[in-house]
């Protein structure tokens, strides 16, 4: 048999061209009857063990494996011990071809005991070469060198001329494999000259198709053609029709490489024909394979699933692992290419479960290599680079040259994505080398155009056009339709980079073309994208427009069946195209049309995650519409407040539209140029700095404005309210009780709202009453969550000062925290209810207090780390118990069922997160899921006084005022009179619902 990796766009392929053995295992001495066995013993024996040849032949592996049984249980009855070492080697090379490999080499095993004891050192050297065999094929090539060399040491003993031979092929067949091309030469050319000197013409014919699979991996396609033909012509000669269907298979793949795809497929089906004609099941399904993997190559996603799936059913009939793994893998990076990640993810998973299943080191590399680059799609650097890493260990390992040259390149990818350009080079250009040296076109051109966009986004336009000509025309040589469309759409955005927006549209529209006949979607929406963008510099905002709605509506349909951590990453890519096409409605005054299109570009993944846990599906398949004009204006009636929504274009353009109860809707736009010296992020960075915003742990009793620089802090938060606020202030309500929601983007959600100043010094608190919002269709379905919610929970728990866990990355104690005891003490006074403290507030007891409770309270640490890698950051510091480690997080939360109308985290920090397009990603957003109605969470570290004042108000004011936005506005105007520094009193902001 004869595996080629192949790799097509980003993902590793496995393409097996299978033969019965292009190296062939060593003849063990032929079945015979002792002279005493009774001769109907004999025959059945005889009879069945042929029978098991022949079906082994046709591929039908499972029924050989029945036949070589029952003539094993025969030949075992009547002692003939040499016979039985004989089937012992058949039945090994079943579970081979099975792809059960150490139950091959357990099998092999028994075989070598009877061997040496029976003293047949020919037997010997063929059962130790077959071990090497196995080994080759798990990837462990070092073993399976050294059992071969141990082999042929024997088998130089005998007489035997072909076996040496043979052995000699192996060994060259794994130099083969570890692209040591000139070392595998040599070996074969020593197989080959024993072969010609004894004339062993069918033998010959084996050793010419090794060396035509060596000079394919180099490139070489015209030898590795003369070779290939060399051994058809002899296989013809003697009538040997199986390898004949091997040879046709091999000259299919080198048209294949040559990207003359008709013919590539005219060679196939004539294998097909072979394998059908001779019954040769397992043969079937191999080229079945390859023709799914010109249709592959073709961008024909939909052919080459269907045969696949035919190949698939083939290797499942008969109980072929190692081919099962193969074509799962190849449906995985169909499904990849055609943009469907998640069900890429599965097929890819199946593959690298039975990789493992088998030993298969090799397949497992490439598999986990392939799943690495979906998490780079997905835009999750770190997993992807995880994965990466993994492959290239095993790669390096096994002395997979090809795959290491794949695995570096995409290594380099990420890094480059990461804008870590040094280190992607570091990587990038040894992929360069590797694959240049091992004659891996496709892999070539496509590190070629990775490293022009590398010099693209240093803005070294000249030697980016450079590599992506390179890549292109190497691309056009291949036929690699995809990938030419990248190098194309790759060369637009230089020529967009530059201004020349009429060339960089002439060739977006030629990748266009390219994309939509291949059916690649991500392609497309990124290429629509692109165009969209030059129609809105080009002032053609009608034409942008309808670009852009046809990009976001491919974007949308790649979301589902993904995981919510995958939805988050993957937007994140995407949000450029919904910021360009409110641009190009508001250009054309589009107003409202922006605002429907400015919801939907935020908290999708959240609004899915939410609809789908109310309706107690989390793995549904949810068709969440976004918001119409109509619900947007009924929601800010039901809710009986203004919203305030902003969208930001880079740092040019803030967009802000103001809804009112009664359904009237204003639109200002700022120019943030105007105001910004640098960027928004720095200025609301800055305006936290200027209040002394920091840690609750910090040493410092309090932080308050006497020790605070008081004119930077105004300027801070003066600049920011004439930024947000200024320009919508006629539109806001006059009554400071009416209730005003922010819907901030980014970094505004940083922002603490209620301490921005306007020219006289005035807060925002004492005008407004405010809430904050990830997005307008999160509240109405929080609002929802209102209405369905079971009342059932009346308890109130209040936790202050658990015993506190340790840091598991560092194993640091974290600080007690007296002043957060006294907090909840007093708190828990007035709700007549013990607080409960130190080791009582375990992690375990908590989580199922919560599950009762209707307010909850806890005074404790935040944290914002991802400490146990669920992808979702942040955690409640508890007391560590028996089962627990003390640390409640967001992801645990996350699958929690609350029924609270309240829970405050009178903590650090905890309002911070993962800031992305899709909000806050952190514990307030898990909360909320879990079924909590409204959440309290900190924007930065609150001092103890304080906040101990400013809480025990709040929940006086909450006694006797349901509305918790008005009480935590009177708690923050009472606090704000004792302690007059913002970071004091207004660092908690409400999210979710007022009542």
């Amino acid at each position: 048999m004869r595996d080629r990796l192949k790799y097509l766009t980003f993902l590793a392929v496995i393409l097996p061209l299978f033969s019965l053995s292009s190296f062939p295992l060593a003849t063990l001495p032929p079945l015979t009857a002792q002279a005493q066995t009774p001769q109907d013993r004999k025959s059945e024996a005889e009879r069945l063990y042929n029978l098991g040849l022949q079906q082994f032949d046709q591929g039908q592996y499972p029924e050989a494996l029945k036949s070589y049984e029952q003539a094993l249980a025969i030949i075992r009855e009547i002692k003939y011990r040499q016979g039985e070492a004989v089937i012992l080697n058949e039945v090994s090379a079943v579970y081979r071809k099975l792809g059960q490999y150490p139950k091959a080499i357990e099998i092999l095993e028994q075989a070598l005991v009877i061997v040496k004891q029976t003293g047949d050192r020919a037997g010997e050297g063929g059962i130790i070469n077959n071990i090497g065999l196995v080994y080759r094929y798990l990837g462990q090539y070092t073993k399976a060198l050294d059992y071969f060399q141990r082999a042929l040491a024997i088998t130089k003993e005998a007489d035997n001329k072909a076996q040496p031979a043979s052995i000699l092929s192996n060994i060259g067949s794994v130099y083969n494999r570890r692209g040591q091309y000139a070392k595998a030469l040599e070996y074969f050319q020593q197989a080959l000259a024993i072969h010609q000197a004894v004339g062993n013409k069918p033998e010959q014919a084996t050793v010419f198709n090794d060396i035509g699979s060596v000079y394919q991996s180099l490139g070489d396609f015209t030898k590795a053609l003369e070779f290939y033909q060399q051994a058809y012509a002899i296989h013809k000669e003697f009538g040997h029709k199986a390898e004949e269907g091997i040879t046709l298979n091999n000259i299919g793949s080198i048209y294949q490489d040559l990207a003359q795809y008709p013919k590539a497929l005219e060679f196939y089906q004539q294998a097909l024909a072979i394998s059908k004609q001779i019954g040769d099941t397992a043969q079937q399904g191999t080229t079945l394979n390859n023709i799914g993997l010109v249709y592959d190559s073709l961008a024909e996603y939909a052919k080459a699933l269907e045969f696949y799936q035919q190949a698939l059913a083939i290797d499942k009939q008969i109980g072929k692992k190692a081919g099962e793994g193969v074509v799962l893998n190849n449906i995985g990076a169909v499904y990849r290419n055609l943009g469907q990640y998640a069900k890429s993810l599965d097929f890819l998973q199946q593959a690298l479960v039975i990789r493992k299943q088998i030993g298969d080191k090799a397949g497992e590399g490439g598999n986990i290599g392939n799943i690495g680059e979906i998490y780079r799609n997905l835009g999750q650097h770190p997993q992807a680079l995880q994965y990466y890493q993994q492959a290239l260990a095993i790669q390096k390992q096994i002395g997979d040259k090809a795959g290491e040259g794949t695995t570096r390149n995409n290594i380099g990818e990420a890094y480059r994505e990461l804008k870590e350009y040094e280190k992607a080079l570091e990587y990038l250009q040894p992929a360069l080398v590797l694959r240049k040296q091992i004659g891996d076109k496709a892999g070539e051109a496509q590190t070629l155009n990775n490293i022009g966009e590398l010099y693209r986004n240093l803005e070294k336009y000249d030697r980016a056009l450079d590599y992506f000509q390179q890549s292109l025309a190497i691309n056009k040589q291949i036929g690699d339709k995809a990938a030419e469309a990248g190098n194309v759409n790759n060369i637009g955005e230089v020529y967009r980079n530059l201004g020349q927006d009429a060339k960089a549209l002439e060739y977006f529209q030629q990748a266009l073309a390219i994309v939509r006949k291949i059916g690649d979607k991500v392609g497309e929406g990124k290429t629509l994208n692109n165009i969209g963008l030059i129609y809105n510099h080009q002032g053609k905002y009608p034409e942008a427009e309808k670009t852009l709605f046809t990009a976001v509506e491919i974007w949308e349909s790649l979301r589902p069946g993904l995981t919510d951590a995958q939805k988050i990453s993957l937007f994140e890519n995407q949000t450029i195209t919904y910021r360009s096409l409110q641009q190009s409605l508001i250009a054309q005054n589009k107003i409202n049309s922006a605002l429907e299109v400015a919801d939907r570009a935020r908290a999708r993944a959240f609004v899915e995650l939410l609809a789908s846990k109310q309706l107690e599906k989390p793995n549904a398949q949810l068709n969440i519409k976004p918001l119409k004009l109509q619900e947007i204006q009924n929601i800010a009636k039901l809710e009986n407040s203004t919203l305030v929504q902003y969208s930001t274009l880079e740092d040019k353009l803030l967009y802000i539209w103001v809804v009112k109860p009664t359904g009237e809707i204003s639109f200002e736009q700022v120019k943030l140029e105007k105001f910004l010296k640098s960027s928004l992020q720095n200025l609301v960075i800055n305006s936290r700095r200027g209040i002394g915003a920091r840690g609750r742990s910090d040493s410092a009793e309090s932080t308050s404005g006497d020790n605070q620089n008081t004119g930077n802090q105004k300027s801070q938060l003066n600049k920011l309210y004439e930024i947000l606020v200024k320009p919508i202030a006629q539109y806001l309500p006059k009554d400071p009780n009416a209730r005003v929601i922010f819907i901030p983007q980014e970094s505004l959600f940083l922002i603490p709202f209620p301490a921005l100043q306007d020219e006289q010094g005035k807060y925002l608190i004492d005008k407004h009453t405010i809430l904050t919002a990830p997005a307008i269709q999160v509240l109405d379905l929080t609002r929802k969550q209102r209405q369905n919610l079971n009342q059932s929970a009346k308890d109130v728990l209040i936790v202050g000062n658990p015993t506190m866990p340790k840091l598991p990355i560092d194993n640091e104690q974290l600080p007690s925290l007296p002043g957060a005891e006294e907090e909840a003490i007093k708190i828990a006074d007035l709700f007549k209810t013990p607080a409960i403290t130190g080791n009582k507030a375990t992690e375990t007891a908590m989580v199922e207090k919560m599950k009762q409770a209707n307010i909850v309270h806890f005074a404790t640490h935040g944290l914002l780390d991802d400490f146990k890698g669920l992808g979702v950051p942040g955690a409640i510091a508890l007391a560590p118990g028996g089962k627990d480690d003390g640390l409640l997080t967001s992801g645990e939360i996350l699958d929690m069922k609350l029924k609270a109308q309240l829970v405050v985290l009178s903590a650090c920090n905890t309002g911070g997160g993962n800031i992305t397009g899709d909000g806050v990603i952190g514990l307030s957003r898990s909360l909320i899921t879990a079924g909590v109605k409204s959440v309290i969470v900190s924007l930065w570290s609150v001092p103890d006084n304080s906040t101990a004042l400013l809480m025990t108000e709040f929940y006086r004011h909450l006694q006797h005022n349901s509305d918790k936005a008005a009480a935590l506005r009177q708690a923050m105007l009472t606090t704000r009179q004792q302690y007059s520094n913002p970071v004091d009193w207004a660092a908690f902001t409400l999210i979710g619902e007022a009542e």
